[in-house]
């Protein structure tokens, strides 16, 4: 009987070893590799990011830098509206046009609303209005009168809308400004403009 008293002690000591002491720290592995495998994916998807980041640097690397500076003044990153008044202003200029009244307000970011220096453009007005942020542009309203001939406004449209800068003119509005009567001069006319630009958001 003494016999199996013994090896049943000794068998119940190990059993009570195992869970003491040898399956903590079987569970504490288990645990830590887990965790390896863990940090193994996510230093394989660094290595991913990194590889795909490279190469999309390189891309943007072997763009012509002609070509990004177009890109830019395409569709820039911020509004930029006193450039864009200015380059206006640049291409009303040969054909003796001055704009006049300058108003404008974001449409899509009332926080870079901002009012051009009178001094120069005349009267400006600014504004913000808060639109949905779902977009990745805003867009900016810009108002403005002039005048000129009807040649002249041909022109000075026809110039707008061929700038690199993207410019959608959503109305004009004109009234005779006058010439005189008799007058070899051909007539004037008051134009009010209201166009739309569009910037990238960062």
């Amino acid at each position: 009987m003494m016999k199996f008293v013994m090896p049943a002690i000794l068998i119940g000591i190990s059993i009570a070893v195992f869970f003491v002491l040898t399956n903590p720290i079987y569970n504490e592995i288990a645990s830590l590799r887990v965790q390896v495998a863990s940090y193994d994916e996510a230093l394989n998807n660094s290595k991913m990011l990194e590889n795909e980041r490279d190469k999309l640097t390189a891309k943007y690397n072997s763009i012509d830098p002609d070509n990004l500076l177009k890109l830019r003044r395409l569709l820039p990153e911020n509004i930029d509206n006193i450039r864009l008044i200015l380059e206006i202003e640049q291409i009303a200029s040969p054909y003796g046009m001055v704009l006049k009244d300058v108003k404008y307000s974001t449409t899509n970011d009332k926080d870079n609303t901002k009012s051009a220096p009178s001094g120069i453009l005349g009267t400006v007005q600014g504004g913000g209005v808060a639109q949905s942020p779902r977009k990745d542009y805003g867009v900016w309203d810009l108002e403005f009168s002039t005048v000129g001939t009807y040649n002249n406004f041909l022109n000075f449209t026809r110039d707008l809308e061929n700038n690199l800068r993207m410019v959608d003119i959503s109305s004009v509005q004109f009234s005779s400004a006058g010439s005189g009567a008799g007058s070899s001069v051909p007539e004037a006319y008051k134009y009010n403009f209201s166009i739309k630009t569009y910037w990238l958001k960062n």
